[in-house]
């Protein structure tokens, strides 16, 4: 490592140390674990620096995902303060409205919910790929693209009931498929 790359990673370490210990010293119980944690997240970072076959692209979400991995693997469980708990499809609350407002919220966001919101699209486009083309169509032309219905009916010439059918059974699939991160996210 050049002397440069090591005036870069120190400039990383004291950029990012208060806000990445905040963040790991609400998921975990003692302040040495969360110390431990910190200490190998930054280890990482300078092992990172060193391989530059892989540069490091978005380095704050490259940060909060290896302190995330990094918590997980120390096996701390954190107290969950900001989402609400997934009660399930019977409730008004579920999954997608939950992560809409990740995805959506325009208010000035935290590095963490940067973050987050990178997480979610990622596993949103993951899931979306697993779905046959109609029902992926649908639903990306009316959630993402806010087209109604009625007007992909016109346009397609395919039956407003079949193109309801095929949003819901998109949206069960996505439910399903995002239930799994918004519990590994709550558990953390």
């Amino acid at each position: 490592m050049s002397k440069q790359d090591e005036k870069n990673v120190s400039e990383l370490i004291v950029e990012y140390q208060p806000q990445l210990k905040a963040f790991i010293r609400k998921r975990v119980k003692s302040k040495e674990d969360a110390e431990d944690i910190l200490q190998d997240v930054f280890y990482q970072l300078v092992k990172a620096t060193e391989d530059t076959l892989t540069p490091i692209e978005h380095i704050a979400a490259w940060l909060y995902r290896v302190a995330r991995n990094a918590i997980i693997n120390a096996g701390v469980k954190k107290k969950e303060d900001e989402m609400p708990t997934y009660k399930g499809d019977d409730d008004d609350t579920d999954v997608l409205d939950s992560f809409s407002d990740i995805l959506f919220n325009d208010t000035t966001p935290s590095v963490e919910t940067e973050y987050l919101r990178s997480l979610v699209w990622s596993e949103l486009e993951n899931a979306l790929l697993e779905l046959p083309v109609e029902q992926r169509e649908v639903f990306e032309l009316t959630e993402l693209e806010g087209i109604p219905v009625k007007d992909i009916s016109k346009a397609t010439g395919v039956s407003l009931n079949t193109l309801l059918s095929r949003k819901h059974y998109a949206v069960l699939h996505l439910r399903k498929r995002l239930a799994e991160l918004y519990e590994e996210i709550i558990r953390c």
